[in-house]
């Protein structure tokens, strides 16, 4: 117990005491990797950086785009040209005004191989969808022209992964045109970053905020602070213990630490559901799999119900589907979904030809996922039905190897949220034989997921992807379990704060003196 409490205390020690009335203290897990927008990043750094850069559009809460430091977009009738229109009276963290050449010159920098930027091939051609020319037609106009139609260019544009795309100002970089800190136009600016103890920034006092409220990374963001510190706070038990102490405002918290959290006075928790997905995958190249009566004969086997109340320390509800029930696309076609039928179960079984052989499950062991509670609950309900399983635990590393081999019989899987559904579903859609991470290697499939890519009309849209889901559900090439729900706490003083999509926002957020 003396060993916990010291080691809590020496992982707050960034923070400063007394706690300022207008910092807000936010908990990191791990130390960003950079501050360069899309770029040698990870989670943890993107949550840090796009509070602080901005491109020309930005996801909203339900996964569609929205313009941001866009204020009008137009499209050709051939939809391959788009032209943006820059708000008027945005300027960068240096009191520099924005103008369409910053967004040539922002785009690029990325287009620059020297840049690393990490969706540079989702725009070179390389994947398909090029960008063939970005001009300035005025100082408060750009025109992108793209060689194919594409319903995901927008998306691509809006991708946290990708920094937004943000258009940052050219004293970001060092006179050798190195990287040195983001001169950008969001709500905070950069302040100090002291590694692996904590990232400060401060409020951009000239920030333009959008009306309304919070909506994705779109929407009004007004810097309600002065400031924001990003605490590097690895280990639960020192978040836990800086919550409560209320060195901490605010805290993503593991599921068995909630109820603790509950009885604290000081502290609140708030459940968030993302649109990342746990599944079950089945190597259909496997000789059991094969058969689409195995496949959904486990299926049958399973009480998802039961499963999400086994696994899930905070409110969880079921979803078969990839899209996620926030979004704009899940319509009542999403919600159908394998029925719990032991008996069909066992039927189904005997038609596939199975002799009671040792069949195996893959998880991993990380805190952060349900994965390998996901694998013993499933192995209790398979077994009820005369299916033996093995449970195979790997390292994380391992995991991910196996994955991306297609090297496992089953897996307990967690897809990472991708907000657009073509390009959820694009995650496990594809030819195994050019990708062996990908289940569903059906040509039909493949096909109405090219359209949905390319395709803009958001009612044809949707009836690719209600299409795609039933076949899903009849050739159960994988199994949707639910989607990721996060607990976040955060102390008494502060208020507006709404996590999204696994990120901290702290615009919009305020602290009581």
């Amino acid at each position: 117990m003396i060993g916990r409490i010291s080691l809590a205390c020496m992982m707050l020690t960034s923070i400063a005491a007394p706690v300022s009335a207008q910092t807000l203290n936010v908990a990191l897990t791990a130390d960003i990797r950079g501050v360069n927008p899309g770029v040698n990043r990870d989670d943890d750094t993107d949550t840090v950086t796009l509070h602080m850069v901005e491109g020309l559009v930005a996801y909203r809460e339900g996964g569609t785009v929205a313009p941001m430091l866009a204020e009008k977009i137009t499209k050709s009738a051939d939809a391959l040209t788009y032209t943006f229109e820059l708000r008027k009276g945005l300027t960068f963290h240096n009191g520099a005004p924005v103008s369409a050449d910053d967004v040539v010159w922002s785009w690029n920098r990325y287009m620059d191989p020297k840049t690393d930027w990490r969706c540079r091939s989702d725009f070179d051609g390389r994947n398909g969808l090029k960008v063939e020319a970005v001009e300035a037609l005025d100082p408060h106009t750009v025109r992108m022209r793209i060689n194919e139609p594409s319903a995901l260019f927008l998306f691509s544009l809006a991708r946290t992964d990708c920094g937004s795309a943000a258009v940052i100002h050219r004293d970001s970089l060092n006179a050798d045109g190195s990287w040195k800190a983001p001169v950008g136009t969001g709500p905070f600016t950069f302040g100090e970053w002291r590694r692996g103890q904590f990232v400060l920034l401060k409020r951009f006092d000239a920030y333009k905020s959008l009306p309304g409220g919070l909506d994705g990374y779109a929407g009004g963001k007004r810097p309600l602070v002065s400031e924001v510190k990003f605490v590097v706070v690895p280990d639960p038990t020192s978040v836990k213990a800086g919550l409560i102490a209320g060195q901490l405002d605010v805290a993503e918290v593991l599921g068995s630490d909630v109820q603790q959290l509950k009885n604290e006075p000081r502290v609140s928790i708030q459940a968030a559901t993302t649109a990342g997905r746990n599944a079950l995958l089945f190597q259909t190249k496997d000789a059991f799999f094969s058969k689409p009566d195995m496949r959904r004969a486990l299926a049958a086997a399973i009480d998802l119900d039961e499963l999400v109340a086994a696994v899930s320390a905070i409110e969880t509800r079921p979803n078969a589907s990839t899209i996620h029930a926030s979004s704009t696309y899940y319509s009542a076609a999403q919600r159908l979904s394998h029925k719990f039928d032991p008996a069909l179960a066992r039927s189904l079984l005997a038609k596939a030809g199975y002799k009671g052989e040792r069949l195996k499950i893959t998880t991993n062991n990380r805190k952060s996922s349900p994965s390998f509670n996901i694998a013993v609950v499933l192995q209790a309900m398979f077994k009820n039905v005369g299916i033996e399983t093995d449970i195979d635990v790997v390292e994380w590393a391992t995991h991910m190897d196996r994955f991306l081999k297609g090297n496992y019989q089953m897996m307990v899987h967690s897809y990472s949220a991708r907000l657009d559904p073509a390009l959820s579903f694009e995650h496990f859609t594809g030819p195994k034989s050019e990708q062996p991470r990908k289940v569903w290697d059906d040509p039909a499939a493949i096909e109405l997921l090219a359209q949905a890519s390319r395709i803009e009309d958001d009612a044809e849209r949707q009836r690719i992807f209600d299409e795609l889901h039933k076949r899903m559900i009849e050739g159960t090439p994988l199994l949707m379990l639910f989607n990721r729900v996060e607990a976040w706490a955060t102390n008494a003083r502060i208020s507006g704060f709404v996590p999204w999509e696994s990120r901290a926002r702290a615009w919009e957020v305020s602290v009581k003196p």
